[in-house]
């Protein structure tokens, strides 16, 4: 069985079914909960924690290569992350990466020229 969402070969008692499509368990999960940018609980939160905790909050190799393209480009398109990335993330997998990121305030989206732009807060 494949998965509607991504094409991959999930295996039949690992199907999971959503709004009447099989989909795989990331693919379920995404629809589940899908990631939100602006969320003010997940900002407070995660600031609140980012106070608690000191210094003691890190960040995955992921997210500190996201922060350090962004540093070095001064923000980037969603595509051009993606192959910085070398193919290390799918669209939705940027997605709740950046989410976690704009919900720590490291970085934001900004619109310039008509195109949506990732960038360092």
């Amino acid at each position: 069985m494949q998965c509607h969402r991504c094409q991959t070969e999930i295996d039949p008692e690992e199907e999971k079914e959503h709004l009447n499509q099989v989909l795989c368990e990331d693919c379920y999960m995404d629809a589940l909960s899908p990631p939100k940018g602006c969320d003010p609980w997940a900002v407070y939160s995660a600031k609140n924690l980012e106070q608690h905790a000191g210094s003691g909050i890190t960040l995955t190799p992921l997210q500190s290569e996201i922060l350090r393209i962004l540093k070095e480009t001064g923000g980037v398109e969603p595509p051009a992350l993606l192959q910085e990335l070398a193919g290390k993330l799918t669209i939705p997998q940027l997605e709740r990466e950046f989410a976690t990121l704009r919900h720590m305030e490291k970085v934001r989206g900004e619109r310039r020229e008509g195109k949506i732009f990732l960038r360092l807060w």
